[in-house]
């Protein structure tokens, strides 16, 4: 039922020098629900006060952009929604960030006055990069929980890596496949006990060990891959599911589905409880963030010696 996102993988036959706009995307989501699942979401009043795991997130990754010692004329952030990483930019490290995103509302859902950089937001399909961008014209691409939805993953990177300039950096985080394992489990056991089945209810999501190859497959060099985890305690079930759809965060798995019951879901949210229940009456949901850090290949980059150079033999090393 939730099946890796690594088949996209199998099912592309990409190249790191093949044209994306003419792969054969595995289409798993409904891109036009999703946009319209992020305008609504953007439009809640509480849309701020869900913005939690994506703020979290955001912090972690500019730890990471921190590390690298180099200063970047602008970036390109990538499914940007309101810009959570780009309100942590600061002048010494970019000047500008270009923020792209499926949807309108998220893209405009804050004012400039948040941003200490100069910001220009484009609307537009991530999964349409270089219909928005010219090829090598990025310093940098960030993405901050986006690329989780997109259809064609391997296709994706590859425009991301034609985007940039020689030795341009991508740097990355999506949920991994663990994400909110407490609440499908649940939804499973409810499902299989009340309606005799099971359909997909959450969406399916990239492994942890693909990732590295998807990125070597679209041509990144240097690559980096570390995962993480957040832990968030509700009041229950209902708690979690209300947010995320604040979020923008619903199913968007292209076909039809099996609508839940409401015995089915009360069953669920029972069984999520005597599961996975905290002892002080709440409920954890674990997301899992996949962080990956890639280099468009350049000449100047290290390169790895040649094979037979070394000159200390392999037995005396060991």
């Amino acid at each position: 039922m939730f099946r890796s996102l690594a088949r996209r993988a199998a099912l592309s036959s990409a190249s790191p020098s093949a044209n994306p706009h003419t792969l054969g995307p595995f289409q798993v989501f409904d891109r036009n629900v999703k946009r319209i699942q992020k305008d609504r979401a953007a439009l809640r009043e509480d849309s701020r006060t869900v913005d939690y795991v994506r703020e979290e997130v955001a912090d972690r990754m500019m730890e990471r952009f921190l590390d690298i010692k180099r200063t970047f004329g602008s970036i390109l952030d990538l499914g940007s929604g309101a810009g959570h990483f780009t309100k942590l930019l600061e002048p010494e490290k970019a000047q500008k960030s270009l923020m792209v995103d499926l949807s309108q509302m998220s893209l405009n859902r804050d004012p400039d006055s948040d941003f200490e950089v100069q910001v220009e937001r484009i609307h537009g399909d991530e999964e349409n990069l270089l219909q928005l961008v010219e090829p090598n014209s990025q310093e940098a691409v960030v993405s901050c929980l986006s690329l989780h939805w997109v259809n064609d993953l391997p296709g994706t990177l590859i425009q991301i890596r034609e985007a940039l300039k020689p030795d341009g950096l991508f740097l990355g985080a999506m949920f991994g496949g663990e994400t909110l394992f407490e609440l499908r489990s649940a939804l499973q056991l409810a499902e299989i006990e009340r309606q005799g089945g099971l359909s997909p209810h959450v969406s399916p999501m990239t492994q942890t060990r693909d990732i590295s190859n998807l990125m070597g497959r679209a041509g990144f060099s240097l690559l980096t891959v570390d995962v993480d985890e957040i832990k968030v305690a509700y009041p229950d079930m209902w708690a979690l599911v209300d947010d995320l759809r604040a979020m923008g965060e619903g199913n968007a798995i292209l076909g039809p589905r099996r609508a839940l019951r409401r015995d089915t879901l009360a069953a669920a949210s029972a069984i999520y409880t005597a599961l996975h229940g905290n002892e002080d009456g709440s409920v954890p949901a674990t997301f899992q963030i996949i962080y990956m850090i890639g280099w468009k290949p350049a000449p100047t980059q290290p390169q790895p010696l040649e094979r037979g150079t070394g000159k200390v033999p392999l037995g005396e090393a060991l």
